[in-house]
């Protein structure tokens, strides 16, 4: 199986690491699910040019910039449509200020792809776009490892396998 994570990248503090941080080891080792983490991956289709340059492309030469840009946008929106078994994203304070995660959570939604959201936000202050497109909501990453164990552990799939 694959994990696509999502979260805000480009606003957010320490590009939206720490949860991966939480969440990673526990797919990989625990479940043993691949995982495609963008904010490590996404940069993989671009060129070393394009990487060493795309900060200062986007105020210089801005169609140089998009070109870049939508090589990352492709390669993400293709996994997530041909490969990604489901999607966790993360959505915080930042995320209101972020289209890439709106985007993916948009595109897993309509091509039936399941959508894990967790927030710490009341859903009052979340987009209702978001929570239409999100599947199950939970408030912490450790309420979605409860539920991903107990949908995908090991010992779930053989049983599966079993019945």
């Amino acid at each position: 199986m694959l994990a696509y994570l999502c979260s805000p990248i480009a606003f957010a503090e320490g590009s939206g690491t720490l949860w991966r941080r939480k969440l990673v080891p526990f797919l990989r080792d625990q479940l043993g699910q691949r995982v495609y983490d963008p904010s490590e991956e996404a940069r993989k289709s671009l060129t070393a040019e394009e990487i060493a340059n795309l900060a200062h492309w986007q105020t210089t030469d801005l169609e140089r910039f998009r070109r870049a840009v939508r090589k990352i946008i492709a390669s993400n929106l293709d996994l997530i449509e041909n490969k990604t078994d489901y999607l966790v994203c993360y959505w915080d304070a930042s995320a209101e200020q972020s289209a890439n995660a709106a985007a993916e959570l948009t595109v897993a939604h309509r091509t039936g792809i399941p959508v894990y959201l967790v927030t710490e936000l009341p859903v009052e202050e979340i987009n209702p776009w978001i929570l239409g497109c999100s599947d199950h909501v939970f408030s912490s990453v450790e309420s979605l490892k409860e539920f991903l164990t107990s949908r995908f552990s090991h010992e779930r799939q053989t049983q599966l396998w079993k019945d």
